[in-house]
């Protein structure tokens, strides 16, 4: 990935999608962070448009920190922003806890990444070109209702969870799959199953004509959920 964006024309619409949403949602609250982190803002632009409200602003590498780690700072964050990281992780409620416990009394976390629901089409394409030996081509992805679970499981108030999709539509398999490896969202499994043969590969390309649309292109659906908490006392429930 890091190497395929030096490309000028190189494909960033997830990273972007996510990066309007959080900066859209911030300007709704009365929020302004002294102290932010943001973890996997590769393209700069999350930090760009939080510069004129963030008096200091700390930006993380996901591929050089380890979030399933405690997070190493001298000073807590009022706000943190997780970009398209956090559904690679082994232990998913475990990061979580240690963002939580980043944050300062009354900090922000929202969190961005792919959900359950993601590729359908090329989910439906590889299952043809696999056949009767199926391979796993995607790591497990977490829904809107796990999500909500899993923000008052890790102590976070308040938690608001939703999702929304982008639709994309592709000329070729080629195309498609370039798209996913230049935005770092191809297969991350230790077990990643069988390479594709060229039998496999040539039932793929059929299997991605036969959904063309009239125009000879398939739409592909990402989903983007997204998770935001407070780093409050939890409230008793009503009842």
């Amino acid at each position: 990935m890091a190497h395929l964006q030096h490309a000028s024309d190189a494909p960033r619409y997830i990273a972007a999608d996510m990066v309007d949403d959080v900066l859209d949602r911030l300007s709704f609250l009365r929020h302004e962070p002294e102290r932010a982190l943001l973890i996997g803002d590769w393209t700069g632009a999350m930090a760009a448009g939080l510069a004129p409200l963030t008096a200091q602003i700390e930006t993380r590498d996901p591929l050089l920190v380890n979030e399933e780690a405690p997070i190493s700072t001298d000073q807590g964050f009022d706000f943190i922003a997780s970009l398209g990281t956090l559904d690679t992780l082994n232990d998913l409620p475990g990061a979580l806890v240690h963002l939580r416990r980043a944050l300062n009394d009354g900090g922000l976390l929202i969190a961005c990444f792919m959900g359950a629901g993601s590729l359908p089409a090329l989910r439906s394409i590889m299952l043809e070109a696999d056949a009767d030996r199926p391979s796993p081509r995607i790591h497990p992805q977490v829904d809107v209702r796990a999500g909500g679970q899993l923000l008052q499981r890790c102590g976070f108030a308040d938690p608001v969870i939703d999702s929304h999709h982008i639709d994309v539509r592709f000329s070729s398999l080629a195309r498609l799959v370039g798209d996913l490896r230049a935005q770092g969202l191809g297969n991350c499994l230790a077990n990643p199953g069988m390479p594709l043969t060229k039998a496999a590969l040539a039932r793929a390309k059929v299997a991605f004509a036969a959904r063309a649309e009239a125009d000879g292109k398939v739409t592909e659906r990402f989903e983007i959920l997204t998770l935001s908490g407070w780093a409050k006392p939890l409230r008793p429930p009503k009842f």
